[in-house]
């Protein structure tokens, strides 16, 4: 069964080469998506250096929507969506979380960080349903409007409300060692804040 793995990215040329270079290492995975999100930096062509496809956006248009074209350039049955900026990724994590949608056994899987960073490792016990590592087959995201992919950070509660009344199996899979560079960390303590609280209330509106 095709896997293709979408990867949306924003400002991440310190970041994404770790991703990726696990990614081609995979067999199972047949194709790898970088959604460009209207980077500033080299983050296009350093996803190009690894032969992947790249697609540019000409300004920042938002997580959602970057699923979406990634998933619109893209026929395979099963998807993996991974954040750009994880940090101890490994081929095993990534095979955990597609081989239970290969062999049937889920729809849909949630790849949960832990012992990795106390901070990030508490933010997805809290809320396990909005990690950026997701596993499914394609005719989940099918099932999504496209109005629902303008949801920004948000998209991660529109797919998960759809898992729900969907009755969708979703199973988690812990990430052990993994986390990811925090915002703050990539823009400075200022800016950081700030794109956090966009994040934030991107979410929060879709919680209504």
């Amino acid at each position: 069964m095709k896997v293709s793995a979408i990867i949306p990215a924003y400002n991440e040329e310190k970041n994404i080469g770790r991703v990726i270079s696990v990614l081609v290492q995979i067999e199972e995975i047949v194709e790898i998506l970088v959604i460009n999100d209207g980077s500033t930096d080299k983050t296009s062509e350093i996803a190009r250096s690894y032969g992947v496809k790249v697609i540019d956006f000409p300004e920042n248009r938002g997580k959602g929507l970057a699923m979406w074209v990634g998933v619109m350039h893209t026929n395979s049955p099963v998807v993996i969506f991974l954040d750009a900026d994880l940090i101890g990724l490994t081929k095993q994590q990534v095979r955990d979380m597609i081989s239970p949608i290969i062999n049937g056994y889920a729809d849909m899987t949630l790849g949960i960080f832990c012992q990795g960073r106390p901070m990030t490792d508490l933010a997805q016990r809290i809320a396990p349903y909005l990690t950026g590592q997701r596993a499914m087959k394609r005719w989940v995201l099918d099932n999504l409007d496209k109005g629902d992919w303008q949801a920004g950070f948000g998209i991660e509660i529109k797919i998960t409300r759809l898992a729900k009344t969907s009755n969708i199996r979703v199973m988690e899979v812990p990430l052990v060692n993994t986390t990811h560079t925090m915002k703050e960390e990539k823009m400075g303590f200022v800016r950081g804040v700030a794109a956090r609280a966009r994040m934030y209330w991107e979410i929060i509106k879709q919680l209504n």
